[in-house]
């Protein structure tokens, strides 16, 4: 399948201000983009670009004074299958795990291991190893949590989202997350874009999307405590400890967001130019 990518983020700015952004398709499906996901400017801004210790694609720039109009509409192919489930997929002992899996076992800015550990050995100790527990966790955290924007908080934690028990999508993850960490499975934050496609509607307005991964059976395996269904279309654009390592904008100065939009939808055709 083809879907159609993109968003158009408007930010108002009091004085010149220095801005990292994240929001290119991920190095890993590139290949998959049949019409690039430049990244647009309006007033035209010169643009540089880096790959952070993640291995993410990020962008810099110096937003001017006033409005300015960050813009994409990109084109990328799809197998059109749903998330692969690999149920006999098995933990790996901490002291076999290759070293660039590590960081992923340790708490982090939204990921408290060390406030929820105890918790999450009375809830999961019994659960199924590997892939079992993994999935008994995304099952404990989708019944736990309510979902709605006007429950999202930029500081709110794993550990204040398993008091408050409501959240975004990002929460469902965080939480997950450091459940896995506790019981000694490496799992990283991921953000990208998530469509309906496959579902009936009606359809939310479209957001960027998060979910995990989790380390098992020496590869990384998709999980979305969210949905917890497994979903077709998941485009990926970054992958960091948690949401902290892939905020799509970090801005240097006093800003506002005047607008916000992102399109994830199949399509039969190229966008019109």
């Amino acid at each position: 399948m083809k879907i159609r990518i993109g968003y158009e983020l408007i930010y108002d700015c009091p004085q010149p201000t220095p801005m990292i952004l994240t929001l290119n398709v991920h190095y890993t499906r590139i290949s998959d983009l049949l019409v690039p996901d430049h990244m647009i400017a309006a007033p035209p801004v010169p643009v540089t670009a880096y790959r952070d210790s993640f291995g993410n694609w990020c962008s810099r720039i110096v937003a001017p004074k006033g409005l300015l109009r960050l813009s994409a509409d990109a084109l990328v192919h799809d197998t059109g299958q749903p998330d692969v489930a690999v149920p006999r997929a098995r933990r790996i002992p901490v002291q076999n795990l290759p070293d660039e899996t590590l960081q992923f076992l340790l708490g982090s800015r939204y990921c408290e291991t060390d406030r929820l550990s105890e918790t999450a050995w009375q809830l999961f100790e019994n659960a199924p190893e590997g892939w079992g527990r993994v999935q008994a966790i995304c099952d404990f955290v989708h019944r736990h949590i309510v979902f709605g924007y006007e429950h999202a908080r930029s500081t709110k934690t794993a550990l204040e989202v398993y008091q408050e028990r409501a959240g975004v999508c990002r929460d469902y993850a965080h939480l997950a997350i450091t459940f896995c960490r506790c019981m000694n499975i490496p799992a990283r934050y991921c953000t990208g874009y998530l469509g309906d496609m496959g579902l009936p509607p009606p359809y939310p307005e479209m957001d960027f999307a998060g979910w995990f991964e989790a380390y098992l059976d020496g590869h990384w395996h998709t999980f979305d405590p969210r949905n917890n269904v497994p979903r077709i279309g998941r485009i990926l654009i970054a992958r960091g400890r948690d949401a902290a390592d892939v905020a799509i904008s970090n801005t240097f100065g006093p800003n506002t967001l005047r607008g916000f939009k992102v399109r994830a939808e199949e399509v039969g055709e190229a966008p019109v130019r």
